[in-house]
């Protein structure tokens, strides 16, 4: 078998097309990694977001009935943050997929000859009125045999380099971070969730 004939018998489309099959099933994977992290961490049970509420002193300005600074007090405050807000939820791209395959044939064709030579005489002679008699046998043979066997060897190496980053946040995603942003709430303390207003957050 030639070499050109080796490397016709190879499958090139399993060998490339497996693993490229094998990088979309992987982005797959992430992405819904990425779904399964943004309800799990994001949101409760019930499909509310998830806040984390941090409790902190805040120097406020006491005043008088005129308006007049008077001086500064401590007051505690309490904010509540979606923890949402707070992460970069992964969404993992596949930016670049690789794939080198070399492929090394060593083959060593079959051949033969055979050559045989056969030659075989005789003469004989004799006279009955002479006293002499005479006889002749020739024998000779030659035979002439070569052969070379056939031997290939194959080398197979593949190598397959994946380059994976951090894609951009998703416009959806982007407009959700945005609305639970707005849930942010920064309060004096104990007036959370107790009907008084809130104060404004913090930009």
């Amino acid at each position: 078998m030639a070499v050109g004939d080796e490397l016709s018998s190879l499958d090139f489309s399993a060998m490339i097309g497996g693993p490229l099959s094998a990088v979309i099933h992987a982005q797959a994977q992430s992405a819904q990694s990425s779904v399964d992290y943004i309800k799990s961490v994001g949101f409760g049970p019930d499909g509310s977001p998830t806040m984390v509420s941090f409790a902190y002193d805040r120097p406020v300005e006491t005043r008088n009935d005129q308006g007049v600074v008077t001086g500064v007090e401590h007051q505690k405050y309490e904010l509540s943050v979606p923890i949402l807000t707070m992460l970069q939820p992964p969404f993992i791209r596949v930016q670049e997929a690789t794939i080198e395959f070399n492929a090394k044939i060593n083959s060593v064709q079959e051949s033969s000859t055979a050559s045989s030579n056969d030659v075989q005489a005789s003469l004989g002679a004799s006279a009955g009125w002479l006293p002499f008699s005479a006889s002749l046998k020739v024998n000779y043979s030659h035979q002439q045999s070569t052969s070379e066997g056939s031997k290939v060897e194959r080398t197979y190496s593949m190598a397959v380099k994946v380059k994976a980053v951090q894609d951009e946040m998703p416009a959806g995603t982007e407009r959700l971070l945005n609305i639970l942003e707005r849930g942010i709430n920064e309060a004096p303390a104990g007036r959370n969730g107790d009907g008084g207003e809130p104060a404004a957050a913090n930009p």
